[in-house]
């Protein structure tokens, strides 16, 4: 494998299926099985899911609410997802752990970046819900951080869209695909793959992104194994 430690980034949306809002139950055990592959193969994995299946901050301070007060209900719905995961996760015989930025010690533990560790070294797929526990700063920031903190070699952003390309592929059928593209060519062109925030921290850090099609079966396993599926953001 390519790849001994990863950061899994998913988005609430994700977890939708084919429904308007919420969890699908379907999509979970596709996720959890794709997942088992490579924890099988002894990867070890951490995973940022985001929550915008069931709550965004951003668009309810459109709305009129408090963007504070939002994005709290926004950190408690990353949670939610966290646990129909690591729900998910467990049926499929993968032991996990799921550790919040916001203390909610019946449900969760409270993130501790050595115990997170441990966990990973000890073959567990540790969650991390709750974003990074403040408000203004996105699932894609506590992506990043995370992956940094523990060390992680990779992020690995998994959308419905196998890739980066120089147009949304989804509107433009002309749309042009990069297998591989620099941090400065990702801001020089003005594409979208993280919030400037989280990408920049990305950049900083040497952390190299890779974006891919996650709702095709098996293709996790195929990045992990450094194959030539998604796009990579490099140095």
């Amino acid at each position: 494998m390519k790849y001994k430690r990863i950061l899994l980034k998913l988005s609430g949306e994700a977890l939708m299926g084919s429904r308007q809002y919420g969890i699908d139950p379907e999509r979970l055990a596709e996720y959890a099985k794709d997942i088992k592959a490579i924890a099988d193969k002894g990867v070890q994995i951490a995973i940022v899911i985001g929550g915008g299946n069931i709550f965004r901050g951003v668009s309810g301070a459109s709305n009129g609410m408090d963007r504070v007060q939002g994005d709290h209900m926004g950190m408690l719905a990353t949670v939610i997802n966290g646990l129909a995961l690591q729900s998910a996760l467990e049926d499929a015989d993968i032991p996990t752990r799921l550790q919040t930025a916001i203390k909610i010690n019946e449900v969760a533990e409270p993130f501790i970046r050595r115990k997170a560790m441990r966990h990973l070294e000890k073959g567990r797929v540790v969650i991390f819900g709750g974003g990074t526990g403040n408000p203004y700063f996105t699932t894609d920031s506590a992506a990043v951080l995370r992956a940094i903190e523990i060390e992680a070699d990779v992020i690995l952003k998994g959308t419905r869209v196998d890739g980066i390309y120089n147009a949304d592929p989804e509107k433009d059928s002309s749309a042009v695909k990069f297998n591989t593209i620099s941090f400065d060519e990702v801001l020089q062109k003005g594409l979208k793959v993280m919030d400037t925030t989280a990408f920049t921290l990305s950049q900083e850090n040497k952390l190299p992104i890779i974006v891919f099609d996650m709702n095709t079966s098996g293709n996790l396993l195929k990045v992990i194994a450094g194959e030539n599926i998604g796009t990579e953001v490099n140095i």
